[in-house]
């Protein structure tokens, strides 16, 4: 399951009760936790915005060696401009790295767990799995 930066800042900052749920649940099922490369990119990026940078980013490289990391290569660009043509065409776009972050579950064959629901939803044929 790809996991999605909202999950991820939420089981950071320990205050979503049903994130840690969720969190535990995949756990318990010995499901294989995937994020992308862009994902990286938003955690890293909050983290230089913080009052307490150190500490953030302590917590996030600790959070990431328990994850895989699918890159953004060839496969999943083109993809992503797929999708962004799609939305632009539709009129309702999404933000780019977004768009990133489900095409790298769509060319994995992976849902994606997110609290965003509705904005993963407006995109065709990505399964999204909400907490």
């Amino acid at each position: 399951m790809l996991l999605d930066s909202t999950f991820l800042i939420d089981l950071l900052r320990s205050t979503d009760q049903k994130a840690r749920q969720k969190a535990e649940e995949l756990d318990r099922q010995a499901e294989l936790k995937i994020i992308s490369s862009i994902s990286v990119l938003e955690l890293w990026r909050g983290s230089l915005r913080s009052v307490h940078q150190e500490r953030e980013k302590q917590k996030i490289d600790e959070l990431l060696q328990s994850l895989a990391i699918y890159p953004v290569d060839e496969l999943v660009a083109k993809k992503a401009a797929e999708i962004e043509a799609h939305l632009l065409q539709q009129g309702s776009m999404i933000d780019l790295e977004d768009i990133m972050i489900a095409a790298v579950a769509l060319v994995h064959h992976e849902p994606i767990l997110t609290r965003n629901e509705r904005h993963f939803g407006r995109i065709a044929g990505l399964k999204v799995v909400g907490y």
